[in-house]
């Protein structure tokens, strides 16, 4: 990337067990249900502050109100370099709305990213950067996750190399990147039914997904031919990275990672 990455911060609350994280942090919105002390929103701003390539960021909300009152969040507000902006209908329209307003590239993460950090963001700018493409959207390995976090539950792709699971982090840098946002919207909605993305690829390819033997290089370049964006994947070695705050069992996982950050020797990984 030539130069500086605008960033958008998807911020909106969500029905069903999402709302649970509200609820079980005791706070209005589930974009402030504090982890490790402080708002889960206000970690993923720190993390994109930490990152010198990242230039001003868009937080896309339902509540702009109770965000801006926040005392993890007020400070951030300051000097214009986090806006508010009240989110659109879809997650796909609040990103449209987001590109309106900076252009390409941006890069596109959310709220409940709780453990995300600068060291998990830079390698996956430097990932993006060198798999070039239109659209570069991050995930981790399923064998590297259980590892670290055994019986966690996720939603997994399974590829006949290993399953794999999304990071929310998204960077949008060709043209062609825009038409792929206009379609986002049946990907939303079926984004917890990984085999019923594959169907629209045809069946060759869903065959051989069921039977795991469809790569994860093969449906993103099946994909991509479909859709004529050039997708690539970023595969972060940084298990953390998959750990996004859907339910209260995530929120106390969260909280145990960071705790034992703390606890951990100065410098050490």
């Amino acid at each position: 990337m030539s130069g500086p990455v605008p960033a958008l911060v998807l911020a909106g609350s969500r029905r069903g067990e999402a709302d649970a994280v509200a609820r079980a942090a005791g706070v209005p919105h589930r974009a402030l249900a504090p982890v490790g002390g402080r708002a889960m929103l206000a970690r993923v701003l720190d993390a994109l502050a930490a990152e010198p390539r990242i230039d001003g960021v868009l937080v896309s909300t339902d509540r702009p109100d109770l965000l801006a009152a926040h005392p993890d969040i007020a400070p951030l507000l300051e000097g214009g370099r986090v806006r508010l902006l009240e989110s659109r209908e879809s997650l796909s329209a609040s990103v449209l709305d987001a590109l309106e307003r900076t252009g390409l590239p941006l890069l596109v993460t959310t709220a409940d990213h709780a453990l995300l950090d600068s060291r998990t963001l830079a390698r996956f700018l430097d990932g993006a950067e060198r798999a070039d493409g239109d659209l570069a959207f991050a995930v981790v390995p399923r064998s590297l996750f259980l590892r670290r976090f055994p019986g966690s539950r996720r939603t997994w792709w399974r590829f006949r190399e290993d399953g794999y699971s999304g990071a929310n982090l998204f960077l949008l840098r060709g043209a062609a990147a825009r038409r792929m946002v206009e379609r986002w919207r049946r990907i939303e909605r079926e984004r917890k039914r990984p085999w019923r993305i594959v169907v629209a690829l045809g069946p060759h390819l869903l065959l051989a997904y069921l039977l795991r033997r469809l790569t994860l290089a093969r449906a993103v370049a099946a994909l991509s031919r479909r859709l004529g964006v050039e997708i690539r994947p970023v595969v972060l070695d940084v298990p953390e990275a998959a750990v996004d705050v859907d339910r209260p069992e995530d929120l106390r996982l969260a909280e145990s990672v960071l705790a034992a950050r703390s606890a951990a020797p100065q410098g050490a990984a």
